[in-house]
């Protein structure tokens, strides 16, 4: 069982332990990533798009922007969470038929936490789901820890499964394609 790691930015995290975007690039485990997510909460658009032109200019790898269809066109791809989906459209079939229109054929990823999602997602033009929380995590509010589950969920998905929530690179998840390092990115 082979995993592929997908990295996760989070520019306010980073920021907050001191950690540049060259120190992020120059980790090990970065290097061996298959994909990298641009999360960024707090900047303007501008510097959200300089750091997108910088992380797509030193990785060979496709970067992805977290929520903002208007980076899309700097970035390889889109991540959405369930709330932000809504905002584009009441139907979750609509607003991810609407992104796809709007995306082209660039990579687009949703999250998903329970089976129902993941049973929404199924139908849906995806290229993966986001599935977790995996462990409880410091950096993020998490109401269900689905732990074990997390496998047999996967399992259910049509479309390739990226692990999130506290998940290290050593974490062996049966019918997980992706595991999503955040802040286990700096850890051995």
């Amino acid at each position: 069982m082979h995993h592929s790691i997908y990295a996760l930015f989070d520019f306010e995290l980073n920021r907050k332990k001191g950690h540049s975007l060259e120190t992020f690039l120059n980790l090990p485990k970065v290097a061996k990533a298959s994909l990298l997510q641009y999360r960024d909460k707090i900047n303007d658009f501008e510097t959200k798009k300089k750091n997108l032109i910088f992380f797509r200019k030193h990785l060979d790898i496709p970067v992805i922007v977290n929520d903002d269809l208007a980076l899309v066109a700097y970035a390889d791809g889109l991540h959405v969470g369930q709330e932000d989906v809504l905002r584009i459209d009441t139907s979750l079939e609509k607003a991810i038929l609407k992104i796809r229109q709007q995306i082209g054929e660039k990579i687009l990823g949703l999250s998903t936490h329970n089976l129902e999602e993941i049973k929404a997602a199924n139908p849906l033009p995806l290229d993966y789901i986001g599935l977790g929380a995996y462990r409880a995590t410091s950096t993020k509010e998490v109401s269900d820890i689905l732990g074990e589950a997390l496998s047999k969920l996967a399992k259910e998905s049509h479309h390739d499964v990226a692990a999130i929530g506290g998940v290290k690179s050593s974490d062996k998840i049966e019918g997980v394609h992706y595991l999503v390092l955040g802040s286990n990115l700096y850890e051995d």
